[in-house]
């Protein structure tokens, strides 16, 4: 199942630069190596603001749910760590059924 998300990081005002670039440096190694095991897609960093984009392949709901709580920003940063997930289906499925229904 192919997931689109898109985070949102923001920080406490308490909280220094150089103790989110850590934290985000964590959940750098996090990516990457999910990105290795083929459950990222791809990852996208959006250029000018704490905003990542990726699309990940999982087998469940249940297994994503259970990925992003164990994310390191989500663990550190977790209530300002805005998360917008949307279900993808492949577009030729789409079009398959669209075909179907045009009559």
């Amino acid at each position: 199942m192919l997931y689109h998300l898109d985070f949102r990081v923001e920080y406490p005002a308490t909280m220094s630069q150089e103790e989110l670039f850590a934290i985000w440096s964590e959940e750098a190694d996090a990516a990457i190596n999910g990105k290795k095991e083929g459950i990222i897609v791809n990852l996208w960093k959006c250029i000018g603001t704490r905003r990542v984009i990726a699309i990940v392949d999982v087998k469940s709901p249940d297994q994503l749910d259970q990925i992003i709580m164990d994310l390191p920003i989500v663990k550190k940063l977790g209530q300002y760590v805005n998360i917008e997930v949307t279900s993808l289906r492949p577009y030729e499925d789409f079009a398959q059924d669209v075909k179907e229904r045009k009559g």
